[in-house]
C-alpha cells in the first residue's frame, strides 16, 4: 500500500495568503436506532464549553430557539476538555445515547472519521445552503478526510506567547515576544533577574493540559519534528535538540510546568507563557497589569489548534437536519464574533473580520488581534500529535519525563516506537479503505 501524505490524504487546501498552512436531538435515544424514544426536535449538544464559554453558549442557543420557535437544543456538560467529550462519544457508540452536535477537537475528530462515526457534512450543508466558502479555508478545511468533511470549525486557535510588560521592562527587554528561542535562551536570565526569587520566568501547560501542543513550535524551531506525514521523527537530532532546550529550561530554573499557566500569569508571578488564544478572555480579565500577545517564536512555527463541531453518522436523517440548522447558526459570521469576543477564539468565518461590531472590538483590544494577524503564518500540526489514537497524550507524558530529567533520546526514541506500533495497529490497514 501506498503510504501517501496527510496533505495528499485529507485533501487539504490552504487560503489565499495562507500558503503557509498546509494545511487547531432526541433524548433517550440509542446509538443503533439513531432516533427511538426521543423528539427530533429537540437537539442535543454535546460541549466542554471551551475557554469557559458556557454562558455565550446558553446565549447563542437562545438566540437559536428565538430565531427557530419549532426547535430547542439542550446543552450537555459533556466533560472539562476536549479528550473527555470525546471519551463520552466513544461510550455512546458503543450503545448509549448519541449527541446530534458535538464538540470534536483537532486531535479527536479524525479517528472517528475515519472509523465512519462522524457523518460527512459536505451534502448536509449543501441542502441547508450553507456557505461553506465564507468559513476561514484553513480551519474549514482541517477536518477534510478524503474530499469529504467531518466537521466545521468552532472554538478554533492558536496557541499566543503571552509576556507581562511590567517584569518586561523591569529586565530592559523591548515590548515584544523574542524572535526565535536562542533569543529567548538571552532574555530568561534577565527576566530571571529581574523577576527575583518569588516569580517564574515560563510557566507552560504541562504534559496531560497540552504541553504538546505548544513544544511543537519549539520543535519546527530547530528543524525537528514529531512526524514526516506518518513516519514518526522524535528521534530525528533536531528534534531532541528542541527536546534538550526545554529540559534545559527546566534544569536552569527558568521553566515551570503546571496543568493551567493562567492563574500564576494573570496574578503577576510569571513573566511570559505559551497559552491558547481562548485564554485572552479570561487573562483580559484578571490581569490587573499590562500584558502583551506576540506570535509564537520563529516565522511560520505556530500550530493550528482547538475545535470544531461534527454530527455522529448513526442519527436519522431527520435529527441530522435540525442539527446541520443548529451548526450553521452556531458557526455563522454574527454568532462567531459573539463567541470568540468572549472567549478569545478567532473568528471561523472570513466575512466576520468586516461586520461593524468586530472592526470596533479589534480596535479596542489589539491583543485580539495577534491570533488573526498569526493565522496566515500558521502550519498544520504533525500527524504523531492530531492524526493518530492517543498522539497528544502520549507525547504529554513524554515531554513530562523530559522536563522531570529523563534523558530525551531514550524517552524520544519509546515515542517512535509507541506511533509506529499505533499506525501499524490502528491506521494503515483503513487509509486505503
Amino acid at each position: 500500500m501506498n503510504e501517501f501524505s496527510r496533505r495528499g490524504f485529507l485533501g487539504l487546501a490552504g487560503a489565499a495568503g495562507m500558503a503557509s498552512l498546509a494545511a487547531c436531538a432526541g433524548t433517550g435515544t440509542s446509538a443503533t436506532s439513531g432516533d427511538a424514544g426521543g423528539s427530533s426536535n429537540t437537539i442535543e449538544f454535546w460541549s466542554n464549553h471551551p475557554g469557559n464559554s458556557k454562558p455565550t453558549e446558553q446565549a447563542l442557543i437562545k438566540a437559536f430557539e428565538t430565531a427557530n420557535p419549532g426547535l430547542k437544543v439542550k446543552l450537555v456538560d459533556a466533560g472539562k476538555n476536549y479528550e473527555e467529550v470525546a471519551q463520552k462519544l466513544n461510550a455512546s457508540l458503543a450503545g448509549g445515547q448519541l449527541p446530534d452536535v458535538v464538540v470534536v477537537s483537532d486531535v479527536t475528530w479524525f479517528n472517528f472519521a475515519l472509523n465512519k462515526q462522524l457523518a460527512p457534512l459536505d451534502d448536509l450543508l449543501s441542502a441547508a445552503k450553507v456557505d461553506t466558502a465564507d468559513y476561514v479555508d484553513a480551519l474549514y478545511n482541517d477536518y477534510n478526510l478524503k474530499d469529504k468533511h467531518y466537521a466545521v470549525p468552532y472554538s478554533r486557535s492558536t496557541p499566543l506567547f503571552y509576556y507581562n510588560k511590567d517584569l518586561w521592562k523591569a529586565a530592559g527587554l523591548e515590548d515584544r515576544g523574542p524572535k526565535d528561542w536562542d533569543e529567548f535562551l538571552t532574555w530568561a536570565p534577565k527576566l530571571k533577574a529581574a523577576a527575583g526569587s518569588d516569580k517564574i520566568v515560563m510557566e507552560l501547560p504541562d504534559g496531560s493540559n497540552y504541553l504538546d501542543w505548544v513544544f511543537q513550535n519549539m520543535v519546527w524551531g530547530y528543524g525537528g519534528a514529531y512526524s514526516k506525514e506518518w513516519t514518526p521523527t522524535f528521534s530525528d537530532p533536531n528534534t531532541i535538540k528542541a527536546g534538550t532546550y526545554l529540559q534545559n529550561l527546566a534544569k536552569n530554573g527558568f521553566l515551570k510546568l503546571s496543568k493551567d499557566p493562567a492563574p500564576d500569569f494573570t496574578a503577576g508571578i510569571v513573566a511570559c507563557t505559551m497559552m491558547s488564544t481562548g485564554s485572552l478572555g479570561g487573562v483580559a480579565k484578571d490581569a490587573k497589569f499590562p500584558f502583551g500577545t506576540a506570535f509564537l517564536p520563529g516565522e511560520g512555527n505556530c500550530p493550528t489548534g482547538g475545535a470544531g463541531v461534527g454530527i455522529p453518522a448513526s442519527i436519522s436523517d431527520a435529527r441530522k437536519k435540525n442539527a446541520v440548522k443548529f451548526v450553521q447558526f452556531l458557526t455563522d459570521a454574527k454568532s462567531t464574533v459573539t463567541f470568540t469576543q468572549a472567549t478569545g477564539y478567532m473568528p471561523v468565518r472570513k466575512s466576520a473580520v468586516d461586520l461593524p461590531e468586530e472592526k470596533a472590538f479589534l480596535e479596542k483590544n489589539p491583543n485580539a488581534k495577534t491570533a488573526i494577524e498569526q493565522l496566515p503564518k500558521t502550519r498544520s500540526q504533525d500527524n504523531a500529535r492530531v492524526l493518530l489514537p492517543g498522539g497528544g497524550a502520549r507525547i504529554g507524558k513524554g515531554l513530562d519525563q523530559i522536563v522531570s530529567g529523563q534523558d530525551v533520546a531514550t524517552v524520544f526514541k519509546s515515542l517512535d516506537d509507541q506511533s509506529k506500533q499505533v499506525f501499524a495497529s490502528q491506521i494503515k490497514s483503513k487509509l486505503g479503505a
